[in-house]
């Protein structure tokens, strides 16, 4: 059993005209996707819980978290984002999607500004790099978004270990848009499409992506501990 949870900052989500598009939240919208998968466990958290919905439990009872952010950002207290990245360094897997990249979890676990150039609307060619990684199981050579934000380099980022997608947008602006880490013991997935007033997460290939990448996410293994331990000293041979 994969236990996930989503987190939206669930602002957008109360606007007339998001509701039109996403009438059970984005985070709904997510949870219909993951819940396609067998054995999995979905939970929402939002902003507007106490505590964010990130309790100690919860986070010690999470595999992988999804996270969407935008408008909020900063309302989410550093220590709840300490403790996010802290359960990433000992196994939790951690998806951004779209404007998560500006959010407090994933710049902690990239230690950079993570900041990017942007346009409102735009065509978008999503780019299969690597179609051998688990995360590009059944995805194309390419696919299409019709429209979605550009998103667009430099975009400030540790280099990925892996490079799983890339966007080329009508302007001629390029952007790594599938990239992954490893942090730890956990691993990090940023995925760009996913703009609140458009129907990205609605498209079959992102919906698979999404899938995926839980799946490649999850841990394999018990949490591990973030404490230095000591090492007796081998014995030598005689």
């Amino acid at each position: 059993m994969i236990r996930v949870t989503i987190w939206n900052e669930n602002v957008h989500d109360k606007e007339d005209f998001i509701k039109a598009i996403y009438p059970n939240g984005l985070h709904g919208r997510l949870k219909e996707i993951i819940e396609q998968l067998q054995d999995v466990e979905v939970r929402i958290a939002t902003l507007d819980q106490p505590e964010c919905g990130l309790t100690d439990d919860v986070l010690e009872n999470t595999d992988v978290m999804l996270w969407w952010g935008h408008m909020a950002h900063d309302e989410v207290p550093d220590e709840t984002a300490r403790k996010v990245r802290d359960r990433v360094l000992q196994g939790m897997g951690f998806i951004g999607l779209h404007s998560a990249h500006d959010s407090k979890p994933f710049k902690l676990l990239m230690g950079t500004s993570c900041s990017l150039s942007w346009r409102e609307a735009d065509f978008e060619r999503v780019w299969t790099i690597l179609p051998g990684h688990p995360i590009a199981k059944g995805i194309p050579d390419y696919f299409e978004l019709n429209p979605e934000e550009m998103y667009g380099e430099r975009f400030d980022i540790p280099q990925p270990d892996e490079l799983v997608f890339a966007g080329w947008f009508s302007g001629g602006e390029l952007m790594r848009s599938g990239c992954c880490w490893n942090r730890g013991a956990g691993k990090v997935f940023y995925f760009q499409p996913g703009h609140e007033s458009f129907k990205s997460f609605y498209n079959q290939y992102v919906e698979q992506i999404i899938r995926n990448a839980v799946l490649w996410a999850a841990p394999n293994c018990p949490p591990q501990s973030l404490c230095c331990r000591p090492i007796e000293k081998p014995m030598k041979n005689n």
